[in-house]
């Protein structure tokens, strides 16, 4: 987020929201207190979360999808064939499964189903493929797949790398399976079928489910190569089923909360789902976003909440304004990544009261929930943090004449750092060597350990704080944590480059920062075919993390310790009158890198193209 001293929060502002706090300060600490919990043997979880609200709510709406309506009741006896079917082949607590399915009730399923014993679902990105998707799938051994027809042909091309036993595979038909279940592949068990004789009632392992048992695995670009694995505990479960669902977006029986963002991220699956749930409220999913359909998809469902992210709002406040912008149903909006610049006009053009943005990292230790409806803000914390001060040229914080690290105050940018505790533990990576890697000791005192976030933020007074970038070698773009060494890996394997450096840059009037990649050619320029290469770059990553901009170099400028110089690489960007290097573009909708010229970044910057 941009931020200036205007958003700082004053004693005023507060004295404002004093009706408001007392009337809901009840409520926010059940939340707090629910989020909470530290004793290592009471039950807990999304599963118990679930049943919960099924006895509820129970012939409330669940989930809503295209024309299919799911009750509480009616969804969790589906949900349940599940969890007896997988206790029947061996499944136990801990254990993971790993689901590749595009939104839609069917992936929620075995969401559910799964978390009732205890297993942990392995969210896998559907847009993965190739090496990247072998990764994931191999990294945290999954006991079996879970596919979605509309992905098996993926699947298929990756069969014989992974470690899978060949009835491991399961599949769910791309249709309404509740009502047919469909045929699927050859290779692949057909789940619904599979279930269909299986018992209805809630299994007993739903009791037997405590805080530090596992979720989630939610995948991360980190800045070490391919994708992490974060752990996500029950007991970081019921943070945001607390801190979110009940202490913040208070939804009631009745409401429907609007998701386009993919489930298997931590927004969609966590932040939206556990809003609506908490309040036994109805969960609207799309399979994919559409900032066209988005306004008639929530008038459709009636949907009086909707889940986003920063760019998420910026396709909707792109599109032409319509006479009915402010015609529709919603009053709270819950996600994070949206930027001041976007902020009032949003709220005023689609006439929304309410927005509760958030900070936080499924493979993090703290969460920041705007509960007071300010603007331009991520809220607070309970959770105990530091913001340090950081030098960007040499990309590490700046420690005090003491040796320890320098704490910065109202106003001031810096590094977040969260404190590690028995109150506040770091789940972290499938892999401990990644997980030591964001931990930083001896930070304030001989001892203490802390979360490096790799984030900059801003303090704006009484606990609240603004987002400021990201620092490191992973960016954000479309909604996607991208890792430039995993960008650098795959492209320099392309047999006619030598070297590839990438990184992040800022587009005007956009989210996040798109790819950039310098690379050396080992080719005449004139012999280079960059068609070729783009085609090649499609078929070896995910649309979000194919380089928007290319830049040619003759050999790279590195440190003296050999390390590419990519602060005056990022500060250059794409504008071809800081250096005389060849920039290449893809435009929207393009099938091959063009040079960019006068006239064509003139376009870039005022935003003639919608990246």
């Amino acid at each position: 987020m941009d931020s200036n001293n205007s958003d700082l929060i004053t004693w005023q502002m507060l004295l404002r929201k004093s009706p408001e706090i007392i009337k809901n300060f009840p409520v926010m600490v059940k939340g707090l207190k629910m989020g909470n919990i530290t004793d290592p043997v009471q039950p807990v979880g999304l599963g118990l979360c679930w049943e919960n609200a099924v006895d509820s709510n129970p012939n409330g709406l669940a989930f809503l999808y295209e024309d299919s309506r799911f009750t509480y009741h009616e969804f969790n006896m589906w949900a349940n064939q599940v969890s007896h079917y997988f206790i029947g082949k061996g499944i136990q607590k801990g254990d993971v499964v790993a689901l590749m399915i595009e939104n839609r009730p069917e992936l929620m399923l075995c969401v559910i189903g799964l978390a009732k014993i205890g297993a942990a679902s392995a969210m896998i990105n559907t847009q993965q493929t190739t090496d990247v998707l072998v990764h994931s799938l191999n990294l945290v051994k999954p006991k079996h797949l879970i596919v979605g027809s509309e992905l098996t042909d993926v699947v298929d091309s990756v069969k014989s790398e992974l470690e899978f036993g060949a009835d491991d595979y399961y599949c769910v038909a791309d249709q309404d399976t509740s009502r047919d279940p469909g045929n699927v592949p050859a290779g692949y068990e057909n789940l619904v079928t599979e279930i269909k004789s299986c018992a209805t009632y809630n299994p007993d392992t739903t009791h037997n489910i405590y805080i530090d048992d596992p979720c989630f695995y939610i995948y991360t670009s980190g800045t070490t190569g391919m994708p992490k694995a974060g752990i996500l505990k029950h007991g970081r479960w019921m943070k945001a089923f607390g801190g979110f669902g009940v202490g913040t977006v208070k939804l009631k029986p009745g409401d429907i909360l609007y998701c386009s963002l993919p489930l298997y991220h931590a927004s969609g699956l966590i932040v939206c789902w556990s809003s609506a749930l908490a309040g036994q409220a109805g969960l609207a999913i799309k399979r994919k976003f559409s900032a066209s359909n988005f306004w008639n998809d929530v008038r459709k469902f009636n949907a009086n909440a909707f889940g986003y992210i920063g760019e998420l709002c910026r396709y909707l406040i792109a599109q032409p304004e319509r006479p009915d912008d402010q015609l529709n149903p919603i009053n709270i909006m819950v996600g994070n990544g949206l930027r001041p610049t976007v902020w009032k006009e949003f709220k005023k053009r689609f006439d929304i009261e309410t927005v509760y943005e958030f900070y936080g990292a499924s493979d993090g230790n703290i969460g920041f929930v705007n509960m007071l409806n300010f603007d331009n803000t991520i809220g607070f914390t309970a959770s105990p943090y530091a913001i340090v001060e950081y030098d960007k040229e040499a990309d590490e914080p700046v420690k005090g004449a003491d040796g320890f690290l320098k704490k910065l105050g109202k106003g001031q940018s810096g590094l977040l750092l969260a404190e590690i505790s028995e109150k506040t533990p770091l789940d972290g990576y499938s892999d401990k060597a990644k997980t030591k890697k964001v931990i930083m000791t001896d930070v304030f005192e001989k001892g203490d350990r802390w979360f490096n976030t790799g984030d900059l933020i801003k303090d704006i007074g009484f606990k609240h704080a603004q987002f400021v970038d990201r620092l490191g070698d992973t960016y954000r773009w479309k909604g996607e944590n991208v890792s430039t060494t995993e960008v650098e890996n795959l492209i320099a394997n392309y047999p006619k480059i030598d070297e590839v450096v990438a990184y992040g840059v800022e587009i005007p009037n956009t989210n996040g920062r798109a790819g950039m990649a310098s690379i050396t050619p080992n080719i005449s320029l004139d012999d280079f075919d960059f068609k070729d290469l783009y085609s090649y770059i499609k078929s070896t990553m995910p649309l979000y993390a194919i380089p928007v901009f290319l830049r040619i170099k003759t050999a790279m400028d590195t440190t003296g310790t050999f390390k590419y110089k990519k602060a005056d690489l990022k500060n250059e960007a794409y504008d071809i009158a800081k250096t005389d290097e060849p920039i290449y573009v893809i435009l929207p909708g393009g099938d091959e890198f063009i040079p960019i010229n006068a006239e064509l970044l003139k376009k870039i910057d005022e935003g003639k193209y919608r990246f």
